[in-house]
C-alpha cells in the first residue's frame, strides 16, 4: 500500500468513526427529547411523588425564587427523562464501542453492562423508599422551638438529585469489584484479606458523596460494603468468562484467532456503511480485510521464494568485463546482456521495495523515544571522550618518541666526534 493510499484510507476510518459518533449522539439527544416533551405535561405530578417522603411527614415547602415554580418542575422532569433513557443511551453507546472489542470482550461486558444499569436504579429506590423517610422522620425534630422546618423546592431537589447520584453510582460496588478481579489488577483473595481497608474507605467516600450528616453517611457506607461482598460472591461466576478471555488472548497472540463472529456483530451493530463487510478489523490509522490477509500471504510466499530468472543471461562460459581493452564478446552479446541485465534490476529493485513495504516497525511512546535519544547522546559523550583519550595517548607518544629519538641521536653523535687529545 502506497503512502497515498494509506493516507486515504486512515482519513476515511477517521471520518466514519466521527460520523457514526454523530448519528449515535444524536439518536441519544432525540431519545432524552421525546421522553422530556411526553413528561412536561406531568411535571407538577412529578414534582409531587418526588416530594412525598417529605409530604408524608406533615411538612410543607416553599417557594423563594421567582420563576422557581416553572423552572424547578421543569429540571426535574429533564433528569427524569435522562433516567429512563438511560438504558437506550447504554444501548448507544455500545453499539459505538462494540465493533472494536473481541467476542470474548463482548462476553464479558453484556452481563456488566446490564447489571450497572439495574444497580444504578436500584441505588436511587433504596434513597426515595428507604433513606428519605427515615431522614425527614429524625431531621425535622432537631428544628428549633422558634422555627418552622419549611424547605425549598429548589433546595429540596438539589440535595434528592445529589442523593441519587451518591447511592447510584455506590450501588455499583459490585461492578468495580468483579472488573478489578476479571482485568487481573487484584484477586479474589486479596480483596478479602483487604476487607477492613474496604469498610474504612466505604465510610469515607460515604462522607465524600452525601451530605454532612451521620445518618446519610453510614447508609451509604453500610450497603456499599455489602454489595463489596456480594461481588466478591458473584465474580467466582465470571471465571469461565475470565479463563475465556485468557485463552482468546493467548490466540490472539499466536495468531490464530477466528475473527468471523467479531465481523458479525460488527455488521449488526455499525450504522456506518464505509466499513466493509470483509474487515477483520479497523481503526483511526489502518483497515485491514481478508483481500489484504490474502496479499499478505501471497508477498510472503514470494518473498520466501527466491528468483532465479536473475541468473538467466548467464552461462558457464561468460566472463565479466573488469575493464580489459579485449571484449570477450561480440557488440550483440554484449547488447543482449545490458537488457537481461535492466530486467535483472527492475526485479531486484521490486524485491527491494517488497521488503522495504512489508517492514513494519513499533512506535514508540514519548517517554521511551527521550529514553532513546538520551542513550544515544551518553553513546556519542563517550565516544568522543575516549577519541579525545586517544588522542592525547597519542600526542605523549610522539613526544616521547622525539625525546627519545633527539636523546639516541646526540649520544650517537658524541661517540662518533673525535676527542681534542687525540687530534694533538
Amino acid at each position: 500500500m502506497s503512502t497515498t493510499d494509506a493516507s486515504t484510507a486512515q482519513e476515511q476510518g477517521f471520518l466514519s468513526h466521527l460520523i457514526e459518533l454523530r448519528d449515535r449522539l444524536l439518536r441519544a439527544v432525540i431519545a432524552v427529547g421525546v421522553i422530556f416533551f411526553a413528561l412536561f405535561p406531568f411535571s407538577k405530578e412529578i414534582y409531587n411523588w418526588l416530594a412525598a417522603p417529605l409530604a408524608d411527614q406533615n411538612q410543607q415547602m416553599i417557594i423563594t425564587g421567582t420563576i422557581a415554580p416553572f423552572l424547578v418542575p421543569m429540571k426535574l422532569t429533564l433528569l427524569v427523562a435522562f433516567l429512563i433513557a438511560l438504558p437506550y443511551l447504554l444501548y448507544q453507546l455500545w453499539s459505538f464501542v462494540a465493533p472494536g472489542l473481541y467476542k470474548h470482550e463482548k462476553r464479558l461486558v453484556y452481563p456488566l453492562l446490564a447489571s450497572s444499569v439495574f444497580l444504578f436504579y436500584l441505588g436511587i429506590a433504596f434513597v426515595y423508599f428507604i433513606l428519605l423517610p427515615m431522614m425527614f422522620t429524625i431531621i425535622p425534630k432537631f428544628a428549633p422551638d422558634v422555627a418552622i422546618y419549611s424547605p425549598d423546592i429548589g433546595q429540596y431537589l438539589d440535595f434528592t438529585m445529589m442523593m441519587f447520584l451518591a447511592f447510584g453510582f455506590g450501588f455499583e460496588m459490585p461492578i468495580a469489584t468483579i472488573l478489578l478481579i476479571s482485568t487481573g489488577m487484584t484477586s479474589v483473595e486479596s480483596l478479602k484479606n483487604k476487607r477492613p481497608y474496604v469498610i474504612v474507605g466505604a465510610f469515607i467516600l460515604g462522607m465524600l458523596l452525601t451530605p454532612p450528616d451521620v445518618i446519610s453517611q453510614i447508609m451509604l457506607a453500610v450497603p456499599m460494603w455489602m454489595l463489596f461482598e456480594v461481588g466478591l460472591f458473584f465474580s467466582k461466576y465470571f471465571k469461565v468468562r475470565i479463563k475465556e478471555a485468557e485463552e482468546a488472548k493467548e490466540k490472539i497472540d499466536a495468531g490464530d484467532y477466528d475473527y468471523d463472529d467479531t465481523n458479525n456483530d460488527a455488521e449488526k451493530t455499525s450504522a456506518t456503511p464505509a466499513v466493509a463487510a470483509d474487515t477483520l478489523w479497523e481503526d483511526d490509522k489502518y483497515t485491514y480485510t481478508e483481500e489484504g490477509k490474502e496479499k499478505d500471504k501471497d508477498k510472503d510466499n514470494a518473498g520466501s521464494s527466491f528468483d532465479n530468472s536473475i541468473f538467466d543471461g548467464y552461462t558457464e562460459d561468460d566472463s565479466f568485463d573488469t575493464g580489459s581493452d579485449t571484449p570477450d564478446k561480440s557488440a550483440s552479446d554484449h547488447s543482449a546482456d545490458n537488457a537481461d541485465d535492466a530486467d535483472n534490476n527492475e526485479t531486484i529493485h521490486e524485491e527491494e521495495k517488497f521488503f522495504s513495504d512489508s517492514i513494519d516497525f513499533d512506535e514508540m511512546t514519548d517517554e521511551e523515544m527521550e529514553a532513546e535519544l538520551d542513550r544515544i547522546e551518553a553513546q556519542e559523550k563517550a565516544e568522543k571522550k575516549e577519541r579525545k583519550k586517544k588522542k592525547k595517548a597519542l600526542k605523549k607518544a610522539k613526544k616521547r618518541a622525539k625525546k627519545l629519538a633527539r636523546k639516541k641521536a646526540e649520544e650517537n653523535g658524541r661517540s662518533h666526534s673525535p676527542d681534542k687529545k687525540d687530534k694533538k
